[in-house]
């Protein structure tokens, strides 16, 4: 039977998202991949046990995540009720409903009978009474707005979710989101986005200036690219890498001699820094305090640990970040 480590509240540190009471860990637990039938379970499971050991609260899902859709809430209840059931209240999981799950016009985008359906769906697979976060994974274009945030609002009124969020909105959509859930009572609480040193666009769009005027929280998804920001492709494209594969997510012609220097530069100022180039990656996406967490995978207990010690140094010198940006803009 596991037993969570006691000190596992000591290093990590915890910000508050938003205005709300609500604190993560710098640091969150994404099981977009390696969570499903093709990774062995006690893999899996030691990979949660480890996050929860060094402070990671948050377990992020989605309906759609695995392979196949929906192994990776299945995997999570599995472990939930072997591992953490003693643990719930100290857990903050998340799930999200917007891309296909099933067929038909019912099973994808932001209407009111496929995101409740979805939840109830994403309850079942995990074996729970409720999510912490609810999210709309990404807005519909056919659907009014008010529908979705709705359906969103009744989750929260029926107990089924604690807090309402939204990913992959622009900054436009954001304000109109929040000002609909205002209107009926339930709180806008953290936006995903996709941000990274390589993904800029939420600083160039005005989603983070949104974000801070609306006293919205934030957590960031792929901070490290789909791998391109650690040691991996410091000297081309592994055989065995995702961009060697056939990822939709990452294909080899992204990784061009241009981005390979780019990142060697960027290695050689991690150095510097005493961490590796995923460390400080992540510790970049964090600076300042804009972002309230940042989401990371893992396919081992070890690579997890890795990734959290970036905390040990989330500072950056106004040299250091003159040095990244003329990095990035080669």
């Amino acid at each position: 039977m596991y037993t969570a480590h006691p000190d596992r509240y000591a290093d990590m540190p915890y910000r508050r998202t938003g205005r709300s009471g609500l604190k993560l860990p710098a640091l969150s637990l994404g099981l977009w991949h390696n969570f499903g039938p093709d990774r062995p379970v006690e893999t899996q499971r030691a990979i949660l046990r480890r996050a929860f050991d060094l402070g990671v609260t948050h377990f992020d899902l989605a309906n759609n995540y695995g392979p196949p859709p929906g192994a990776a809430e299945s995997a999570l209840g599995e472990a939930l009720k072997a591992d953490f059931a003693p643990y719930r209240d100290e857990l903050v999981i998340s799930t999200k409903a917007g891309y296909l799950m099933w067929p038909g016009p019912y099973g994808e985008w932001g209407s009111r009978k496929y995101l409740l359906s979805s939840l109830d769906q994403s309850l079942k697979r995990m074996g729970l009474e409720y999510v912490d976060i609810f999210y709309s994974h990404r807005p519909d274009p056919e659907t009014p707005l008010e529908e979705t945030m709705g359906a969103l609002h009744s989750a929260v009124q029926q107990g089924k979710a604690l807090y309402a969020g939204v990913s992959n909105y622009s900054p436009e959509q954001t304000r109109e989101a929040a000002r609909i859930l205002a209107d009926l009572g339930t709180p806008l609480l953290i936006h995903q986005p996709r941000y990274s040193m390589l993904d800029r666009r939420p600083e160039s769009e005005g989603l983070l200036d949104t974000l801070d005027e609306l006293r919205v929280g934030s957590i960031a998804y792929s901070p490290l690219e789909q791998g391109l920001l650690t040691a991996r492709y410091l000297d081309g494209i592994p055989e065995d890498s995702r961009a060697a594969s056939d990822s939709p997510f990452l294909n080899s012609d992204a990784v061009t001699e241009e981005l390979v220097g780019r990142l060697r530069a960027l290695n050689e100022i991690a150095a510097s820094r005493g961490q590796s180039l995923a460390q400080m990656a992540l510790a970049w996406v964090l600076r300042e305090g804009r972002v309230t967490s940042a989401l990371v995978g893992a396919s081992s207990p070890e690579q997890l640990a890795d990734s959290v010690s970036a905390i040990r140094n989330l500072h950056f010198g106004a040299d250091e970040l003159a040095r990244i940006d003329e990095v990035l803009k080669r």
